[in-house]
């Protein structure tokens, strides 16, 4: 395609000068600007007009016939070169929905994203990252594009639509995951969905809570709300700093605050203040005393530095950290049992 382009580029270019050096080359021999302009124009494209002045001389002869040659040459060559960047372009496309239509056909027990969205485009990433195999489907031309462009294999239309679904290979799916921002239309791909393949696992997004119930009903096997997590993530920002800041230093654990939170499971930290019965004694008094209501997953020193698996024979230090992981309800009471400082961020302060 880009050959064929400097193809054009080349001919238009010696087009260009052709038609210069000629009218130039008749100026030389005495005749007018328009004359000369005249008498290249009627050469170079045949109209079979009379010269404009007798043409008598050998020279000017010699020159006349360079001029219709190289004119000629020229023009036929642009448009040689025109045609074949756009045929080369057609063929190209043919080919390349021939290759996805094919990749698309040879795929088993792979993943179909309905919607290239913000969460469309993260979730492509994350399959990309995990060698998993999987199908885009959207219905916006320019996200195609882009998906195409990133090497993904992608179906444009819509994923309402049993035929798009059908050629996306929803009967041999492992998993489908509409991430569409309409809770409407991501029910109504659940319910096609369900129907075509009833042993394929949906994960559906929604946008309000009160939808979850009902892309249950229509046979989601998992319901996700950006919305509820996104929050779940800022409270847990607030409440807990310094547990979300151990759950950032491995990239495996950045989601394990939001798949905790759904069981019921939370993160929280305790600060060892003046007077706590728990300082100079090892970490696994802290761990008798709180008879198995949570497990110690980290401690932060007061200097900021986070110790990850802690030993049991570990001491305590007045301005320690320590952060759980127990059932809700659990740690405040531990907390409140044995004077413990629960810390509370607001703005960055600390109270």
């Amino acid at each position: 395609m880009q050959t064929s382009l400097k193809r054009v580029v080349f001919g238009a270019s010696f087009f260009l000068f052709t038609i210069v050096a000629s009218v130039s080359g008749y100026m030389l021999f005495g005749w007018s600007f328009l004359d000369a302009l005249y008498m290249v124009v009627i050469t170079v494209f045949g109209v079979g007009f009379g010269e404009v002045k007798p043409i008598e001389t050998p020279a000017l002869k010699i020159f006349t016939m360079v001029v219709i040659v190289a004119g000629t040459s020229s023009a036929v060559y642009i448009v040689g070169s025109f045609l074949q960047m756009v045929t080369e372009g057609e063929i190209q496309k043919v080919l390349e929905a021939r290759r996805m239509t094919k990749g698309i056909e040879s795929l088993e027990q792979h993943v179909i994203i309905c919607g290239f969205g913000r969460i469309g485009q993260i979730l492509a990433r994350k399959l990309t990252e995990s060698e998993q195999k999987f199908v885009v489907i959207d219905n916006d031309e320019g996200r195609m594009a882009s998906a195409e462009k990133r090497g993904y294999l992608a179906l444009q239309g819509n994923a309402t639509d049993e035929g798009i679904l059908i050629a996306a290979g929803v009967k041999q799916a492992r998993v489908l995951a509409t991430v569409l921002p309409d809770d409407a239309l991501n029910v109504f791909i659940t319910l096609t969905t369900r129907e075509l393949n009833p042993e394929v696992e949906i994960i559906a997004r929604g946008e309000l809570p009160s939808t979850e119930k009902k892309l249950r009903l229509a046979g989601a096997n998992h319901v996700v709300l950006p919305a509820s997590i996104g929050a779940e993530r800022m409270a847990q920002t607030i409440v807990n700093p310094h547990a979300l800041d151990f759950l950032r230093e491995d990239a495996g654990r950045q989601d394990l605050s939001d798949l905790l939170a759904q069981i019921d499971i939370q993160l929280e930290e305790l600060t060892l203040a003046a007077g706590s019965p728990f300082i100079g004694k090892p970490l696994s008094s802290m761990e008798v005393r709180g008879k198995g209501a949570f497990v110690v997953v980290a401690i932060r020193k007061e200097d900021g530095e986070i110790v990850t698996h802690p030993s049991h024979d570990r001491i305590l230090h007045q301005g320690d950290t320590v952060i759980l992981m127990g059932h809700r309800g659990d740690i405040p009471k531990f907390a409140q049992r044995y004077a413990m400082k629960r810390q509370m961020y607001y703005r960055g302060m600390s109270y």
